[in-house]
């Protein structure tokens, strides 16, 4: 072909039009997505009616008193699935509070987030824990991350929080803002503040947190990638080695940059 053929500069561009529903897809993606960091799989039903949410028969406030009158008839029968009740539920929830336009950096934010998601399932949804604990890790050879003490909570993450109010994003490179998010939520996970829960209250905290900061969220590594996050967070707070964020970066910058990083937790 000769150059005059191959020149496409005539040629009118052709605008993308997302699908009906995108966004709200990408939310639900990652809301059930994230509850594999606790091996945790949707109701047939949620499925379903999160799909007319997506298409817009269904409201949030629908798939709420639907999902709510679902489990009164399988109380009834005394059939429920309690890992599909949590699943259900806790996702439904991370939608809602995505479409809310709010943020506060603060430890009563973070609390309000794990209340908010967990109301429908423990008794002590927002409340801090009173006992110290340690928890069996697969990629540690079943060693534990040292968490926070259960005595000085409230005074750790205060203190990380102070920090990162400090910090000025607008000044940061790139790189710079994802070396600071990478380091933030990996201390405030590190706290462990609640009895379950803290990974899906961190993702969740740190997503509005950077769509506050003005940051496109790539939500589709949450629906993808919720157990790499969930290794990567313990494998940068692993001390009997040494810890090691490199992982955590790599998502972030998949997150964030649109990279393409190799999330294997084999790894």
């Amino acid at each position: 072909m000769s150059e005059k053929e191959l020149d496409s500069s005539m040629n009118f561009y052709q605008e993308e039009v997302k699908p009906k529903g995108y966004k709200k897809q990408l939310q639900w993606d990652m809301a059930i997505g994230l509850q594999e960091v606790d091996n945790l799989k949707p109701s047939k039903y949620l499925k379903q009616i999160s799909e007319k949410n997506v298409l817009g028969q269904l409201s949030l406030e629908e798939v709420e008193q639907s999902l709510k009158k679902y489990y009164i008839e399988k109380d009834k029968r005394d059939s429920i699935n309690h890992n599909e009740l949590e699943c259900d539920f806790v996702s439904m929830r991370i939608v809602e509070l995505l479409e809310k336009d709010n943020f506060d950096l603060s430890v009563d934010y973070l609390k309000y987030i794990h209340k908010y998601l967990f109301q429908d399932v423990y008794e002590l949804a927002g409340e801090f824990r009173n006992v110290d604990f340690s928890k069996h890790e697969k990629i540690l050879n079943n060693d534990s991350v040292t968490y926070g003490d259960c005595k000085t909570l409230t005074e750790s993450l205060e203190y990380d929080i102070a920090m990162e109010k400090d910090k000025n994003y607008k000044d940061m490179t790139i790189v710079e803002v994802i070396k600071n998010i990478t380091d933030f939520s990996s201390n405030i996970w590190q706290v462990h503040p609640f009895r379950e829960g803290n990974t899906r209250t961190t993702a969740v905290f740190i997503e509005k947190y950077l769509i506050s900061l003005g940051y496109t969220v790539n939500n589709s590594l949450f629906k993808d990638k919720s157990v790499y996050f969930r290794n990567a967070l313990v494998r940068g707070n692993y001390l009997n080695i040494k810890e090691d964020k490199s992982y955590l970066i790599k998502f972030y910058e998949n997150l964030l940059l649109g990279k393409n990083n190799n999330l294997h937790s084999e790894e």
